[in-house]
């Protein structure tokens, strides 16, 4: 992994720059998840509602622990949770009270997700906290899964585009609710 592609991602985060990287299946889109500017560049770049919400993708459940209402959580969801961690399952979970509708769209949870994808891993532990993910296309065009695919969609929108393999998996994230076990999206 190149520390310079991972230094720069970081400091544009911490710039309120949008930047791309590989997940699991495709590329994402990430900002700061508490930085409002910074969301409303990701949505104006994708084209993507604010209703819609956003996920946030970390590399340890405890990055997650301060945009989450865990005491709406019980220990076995919690537990069915955890145990799908680090890997391609995207929870949606309680958000914490006064969470901004910048993350959480329309609704009163937020999309969570631990990945497994080691660069993930290394940027959100460079940066200190959970980023925003979306997949890194237009909205309604097919997901990037090259840092070609994202320059040719996305191209000079973006601060960084970190060039990197996907974790090879065909299906972006499966999408679960905590508390209901529905699925959202198949995996």
């Amino acid at each position: 992994m190149n520390q310079t592609e991972i230094l720069n991602a970081v400091n544009a985060l911490a710039e309120g720059k949008t930047i791309a990287y590989p997940t699991e299946a495709v590329f994402g889109v990430g900002c700061d998840p508490d930085n409002q500017q910074a969301i409303a560049l990701l949505l104006q770049i994708k084209q993507r509602e604010k209703s819609k919400g956003l996920i946030l993708i970390a590399a340890d459940y405890a990055q997650l622990q301060p945009y989450i209402d865990e005491a709406a959580i019980n220990a076995e969801q919690k537990q069915r949770m955890l145990a799908s961690w680090p890997g391609p399952v995207t929870w949606v979970v309680p958000a914490r009270a006064g969470l901004s509708d910048w993350l959480t769209g329309q609704f009163s949870t937020i999309a969570i997700r631990v990945s497994d994808h080691p660069l993930v891993q290394q940027l959100c532990r460079a940066y200190g906290k959970p980023i925003t993910s979306t997949s890194a296309n237009l909205s309604g065009q097919p997901a990037c899964r090259s840092a070609a695919d994202v320059q040719a969609q996305l191209g000079e929108q973006l601060a960084v585009i970190i060039d990197a393999p996907t974790g090879g998996r065909l299906n972006p994230s499966e999408i679960r609710d905590v508390q209901t076990g529905h699925i959202f999206r198949a995996g």
